[in-house]
């Protein structure tokens, strides 16, 4: 079932799974609706009932089904991780004499100046010029206070 978050406007779908486990929460319950979570932003988007009905008209039927390929072909169950198996109080010394993890920063070899490091920029070149009218602008004729910043001078 495709359907597009109300609030980030991202497509997505619900699968086959996902579909027979709305419908089946959605009965047990009583609810007129089912809050879909968005991938993106994770907030719930309402799909009613009937909606779901009409995806997926003979869905008691498929749910047995599905329970019946469930049995016939079991999924194990995914590994703990090393860390949670073993009890806290061993992994707090152990966590110390550690290597480094993937990823971590590592120490830096040499500290190099910052001036040699970082590639120069390059810097604006002006025409003498330019420079002239710089200073020309900066200092009034007859010794005038320029004018504020936004402000334009009236000729005489």
């Amino acid at each position: 079932m495709n359907i597009r978050c109300a609030f980030c406007q991202t497509p997505y779908t619900l699968s086959r799974v996902a579909m027979l486990d709305a419908l089946q929460e959605v009965d047990s319950q009583n609810l007129t609706h089912y809050d879909a979570h968005c991938p993106r932003c994770r907030r719930a988007t309402r799909i009613p009932r009937q909606r779901l009905e009409t995806a997926m008209p003979n869905w008691r039927n498929e749910l047995k089904e599905f329970e019946k390929e469930m049995k016939a072909h079991p999924q194990q169950e995914a590994p703990l991780p090393d860390a949670e198996s073993t009890p806290v109080a061993e992994t707090a010394p152990a966590a110390k004499a550690a290597p480094a993890k993937k990823g971590a920063t590592q120490p830096k070899p040499e500290a190099v100046p910052a001036e040699e490091s970082k590639p120069k920029t390059a810097t604006r070149q002006t025409t003498p010029s330019a420079d002239t009218k710089k200073s020309n602008a900066t200092s009034s004729p007859k010794g005038e206070k320029s004018a504020a910043k936004g402000t334009s001078k009236k000729s005489k």
